[in-house]
């Protein structure tokens, strides 16, 4: 059988998994078969997940060139999300960063209907300034190549996520990720008509990379955000406000992504579960 004739993994009820990256040399002879050519390597992986973060535009941008022909080697309900490079988010002067804001959509937007979220991560030790960070925000461009677009904010200064911070994601309809790691700040709380979710928690000793119980949690978690609902047994900034029975709440997109830990691991975390989801 050919190993691209398998069954495509699509997104159930809005909801996608992935894994950050393709490119990891202990997927070889793992997640990748044995004798498959490198350059082949993004093919085989978005047939087996229904999206993937692209970690590597974090350290720079592609050509659009590039992008257009990841857009081809993937199937048509195939998403990918992507970190912004951090040369913008790492900038002092954040309300300035307009120009290369633009120019770095302007380049991604090549992926077409494939590209999913827009990752913003500020990293942990930098200190953000309040209203240089609003104006940032403010330049985020909400459409791009004629399409909507989603952006997603990483903060990683535990003393810059509080409730200022979602009161500002929520003023502009951007998310908030939620990291399930003791490293990060871990909030549950909901700015956007969608859930990111970076699951960063894989075991080396689990060849599933989650215990089967936790996979199975993940996936009821998955399905309630996915309804419109919210999870009540993760950590949260604000108490989460109650909802009327009958009160009209649309179905959400969820990405959850299994992100760092043991790396080597992600691909069956993800495809794991996946066919809880029934994807596959």
């Amino acid at each position: 059988m050919n190993l691209f004739d398998s069954p495509v993994p699509r997104p159930v009820d809005g909801i996608r998994v992935g894994v950050g990256g393709w490119t990891f040399a202990p997927w070889r002879g793992v997640f990748y078969p044995n004798g498959l050519v490198q350059r082949r390597e993004l093919e085989f992986a978005s047939r087996q997940l229904s999206a993937i973060e692209i970690n590597g535009t974090y350290y720079g941008a592609q050509k659009p060139a590039t992008y257009a022909r990841w857009r081809d080697e993937t199937p048509e309900a195939f998403v990918f999300s992507a970190k912004a490079p951090k040369r913008i988010t790492g900038a002092r002067a954040l309300a300035r960063s307009g120009g290369a804001i633009d120019e770095f959509v302007g380049g991604i937007a090549e992926l077409g209907a494939k590209l999913g979220p827009i990752v913003w991560q500020f990293e942990r030790g930098r200190t953000i300034e309040a209203s240089e960070f609003t104006a940032f925000v403010a330049l985020l461009p909400k459409a791009a190549g004629g399409r909507p677009l989603r952006h997603v904010l990483d903060v990683r200064d535990p003393a810059f996520v509080n409730g200022e911070l979602l009161a500002l994601a929520r003023q502009y309809g951007v998310a908030t990720v939620f990291t399930d790691s003791p490293d990060h700040p871990c909030f549950a709380d909901l700015s956007a008509d969608f859930v990111y979710a970076r699951l960063m928690r894989s075991q080396p000793d689990v060849a599933s990379g989650y215990a089967e119980r936790d996979l199975t949690v993940w996936a009821e978690r998955a399905r309630l955000w996915a309804r419109g609902g919210e999870p009540d047994d993760l950590p949260r900034i604000e108490p989460r406000i109650e909802q009327p029975e009958n009160a009209a709440r649309g179905p959400r997109e969820v990405f959850i992504y299994f992100i760092s830990a043991a790396k080597e691991r992600n691909p069956a975390a993800a495809v794991a579960l996946l066919r809880k989801l029934g994807a596959c």
